[in-house]
């Protein structure tokens, strides 16, 4: 690989890594505590992430429980839940909360899916932007007289391929998300 595309290779990592972290996030009919993930719950006076006061588990496909570890912050706890609009019934137990995940009907598949495709699209922009940055980097270095025209040709041509090859693993992550989405 070339060294214009290894110095951008942790670019191109984290607009993978950002949209499998973004997609993990949308609900496909099965309760799935990753949906929890960017939840902040205001207490002791500080923003906190969710997942640093409270232990979140799935005791089936419907539910979520999380169960926080002092219970005098469980009502901050309910109301960022409820305010962060995830579309499930939020139950106060006293000593936990617990959301209901509803079936999904036909019409939030098609939502979610468009949801996914958007953000799809936004990685391949970014891939793209990034893809364009070394293009530049590789031509000024010829026009520098730092590599050949050969070597700019062959490291354009490396440079599409693994574009394109990121582009195929966004399309594959798509996919078998789109098929558990989908999925009844």
């Amino acid at each position: 690989m070339n060294q214009y595309i290894e110095a951008k290779k942790e670019e191109f990592d984290k607009a993978a890594a950002y949209f499998k972290k973004e997609i993990s996030s949308l609900r496909t009919g099965r309760a799935n505590p990753n949906i929890l993930d960017g939840i902040t719950v205001d207490a002791y006076g500080v923003k906190t992430p969710l997942s640093g006061l409270a232990s979140v588990s799935v005791p089936d496909g419907q539910s979520i429980v999380i169960a926080p570890w002092d219970k005098n912050i469980l009502k901050e706890i309910e109301k960022a839940v409820t305010d962060a609009g995830l579309g499930a019934g939020v139950v106060n137990e006293g000593d936990k909360v617990r959301l209901t995940i509803p079936k999904m009907t036909e019409e939030n598949r098609r939502d979610l899916v468009k949801k996914l495709n958007a953000q799809m699209e936004e990685s391949r922009v970014t891939i793209r932007r990034i893809r364009d940055e070394v293009k530049e980097a590789i031509e000024k270095g010829e026009e520098e007289k730092e590599i050949s025209e050969d070597d700019k040709f062959r490291f354009l041509k490396e440079l599409d391929e693994e574009a394109a090859k990121r582009n195929t693993d966004l399309k594959e992550l798509r996919d078998k998300k789109e098929e558990d989405i989908m999925t009844i």
